[in-house]
């Protein structure tokens, strides 16, 4: 079976509220103890594999779960146990014949070498509710995690659909983010256990991945390809933000999954009727209230150091001003209800067209498989064109025009790694050889620009601080020239878009 669910961390102060909430006259509370087992170098959680014994009550269930699509579908199969005294054995061969089996063999791990390494005990109520036609199985878990000495809290909704459409499990969803101020959090338990068995506050940062493209597919479906590509790297790295247990790195990845998904919608947004004008603005708000801390991040890694080789004196920047807990905004309703949006158009089918209509991307028919690339053309042309139409002039536009070529061409890296796929790699790297090095130095202008600006606030205070203005202005000269150069040579790109391939 593939499970289809969500899951809601619960805020200290709404979690009797949310209990209260599930509680009704048909809910049951069930005490659930299980224990995980990997092997000591943590085979299955690479692989995206949990395995368990869990008891509920009075009876064992082994419960196998395999890697899904990182939201909220996931192959897992039970298999409930004959009564027995004590802990049962543990048995993989339960799994055999089943989706979650197959992908626990093809990991080639021995048997004998699973152990135990952390625990979950917790109190579940559930019940079930319908809902837009659907059925759905509401449970608040309200318990702890185990690994050794470590213990941590668990205070989470999950919501998962027992039949019926996705939508109705949406908009389910939505209704208790708004009462009770729940965010959507798409780490497992299984995740979270083993990072307090190896005492680690958080898995590595996700970066980008391709989306996987057809030639035969619709703008359409394309579109959804490309939103869930994006969703890919988002939801993972808004879930350790919003817990707090975040390093600069996955606010950085964040921060690209959200530019990804905005060059998406801006770019090839017009393929599906369902796309919400609205999305875009809502997500550059949220991309905002993260960029203070993610723009110092940057200068700590690149330009402070450089100074210091430069024999710069020693100047602390002055804390960004009101900084706010990038774990705020991905907190709050209004960015999680815009998830389960998006989440839903990356995860729904296309609507059928009403009898003798035209498609609204006005392509020949479907079997026609250049049809693509021909509709991605023309944005790639646009994109293109945006980008280099002020090379020549960068180095004398006023800065606020220089910060707008350094959006479009990031926009166009983006675009036209989306579309990689569907034409020659050989052409595509080419056009990518002018491309990267003409990104690389708008971003290292920008970073220049931006400590600039931070230690001009420092003159009055610290004059030691014009040492590092002075350095600063070489240092522009030296980019704005790297810039014109690598913006000029990216307008002179052969465009890989031309031809069938």
């Amino acid at each position: 079976m593939v499970e289809v669910e969500l899951k809601l961390q619960v805020p200290p102060a709404q979690r009797d509220a949310v209990r209260r909430a599930v509680a009704t006259a048909s809910a049951r509370t069930t005490r659930l103890q299980a224990r995980y087992f990997d092997t000591p170098d943590r085979r299955l959680a690479a692989a995206g594999i949990a395995l368990r014994l869990r008891r509920e009550d009075s009876h064992w269930v082994q419960t196998l779960k395999a890697r899904g699509d990182g939201v909220m579908a996931r192959p897992e199969h039970n298999a409930v146990l004959p009564r027995t005294r004590g802990e049962p054995v543990l048995d993989v061969a339960r799994h055999d014949g089943t989706p979650a089996g197959d992908a626990l063999r093809a990991t080639g791990v021995d048997a004998t070498a699973l152990q135990p390494l952390f625990a979950t005990d917790v109190r579940r109520t559930h019940r079930r509710v319908r809902h837009g036609g659907a059925v759905v199985e509401l449970a608040y878990d309200d318990g702890v995690l185990v690994a050794g000495e470590r213990r941590e809290p668990v205070a989470e909704l999950e919501l998962e659909l027992v039949s019926g459409a996705p939508a109705a499990l949406f908009a389910l969803a939505a209704r208790w983010i708004e009462r009770h101020g729940l965010w959507l959090d798409v780490r497992t338990k299984a995740e979270c256990g083993d990072l307090l068995a190896r005492d680690e506050r958080a898995s590595p940062a996700v970066h980008a991945t391709a989306p996987a493209l057809r030639t035969g597919a619709t703008p359409a479906e394309a579109l959804r390809a490309m939103v869930r590509s994006c969703l890919d790297q988002i939801l993972p790295n808004a879930s350790v933000v919003a817990a707090g247990r975040h390093d600069a790195e996955h606010v950085h990845q964040l921060r690209v999954g959200l530019r990804r998904l905005r060059t998406a919608l801006r770019e090839f947004g017009d393929a599906a009727a369902e796309v919400d004008p609205a999305w875009e603005p809502a997500l550059a708000a949220v991309f905002a209230r993260l960029g203070a801390a993610r723009d110092r991040d940057a200068l700590a890694a690149t330009l402070l150091p450089a100074l210091a080789a430069a024999g710069a004196p020693v100047v602390a920047l002055a804390p960004v001003a009101d900084a706010e807990d990038p774990g705020q905004a991905l907190r709050e309703p209004a960015w999680n209800l815009l998830l389960l949006a998006l989440i839903g158009f990356a995860h729904g089918d296309e609507p059928a067209a009403a009898p003798g209509a035209e498609p609204s991307w006005a392509l020949p028919p479907a079997d026609d498989a250049d049809a693509l690339r021909r509709w991605m053309r023309q944005r790639l042309k646009r994109a293109h064109r945006r980008a280099v139409a002020d090379a020549a002039a960068f180095a004398t536009l006023p800065e606020d025009a220089q910060h707008r070529v350094r959006k479009r061409v990031k926009r166009l890296r983006y675009a036209v790694e989306f579309v990689a796929a569907l034409y020659s790699a050989k052409a595509v790297a080419r056009y990518l050889k002018r491309l990267r090095p003409a990104q690389e130095a708008l971003g290292e202008y920008n970073d220049v620009l931006v400590a600039e600006a931070a230690f001009r606030e420092l003159v009055a205070s610290d004059p030691r601080a014009w040492f590092a203005l002075g350095w600063l202005a070489a240092r522009r000269a030296q980019c704005l020239a790297k810039c014109t150069r690598a913006l000029q040579r990216l307008a002179d790109a052969e465009p890989f878009w031309r031809g069938r391939h």
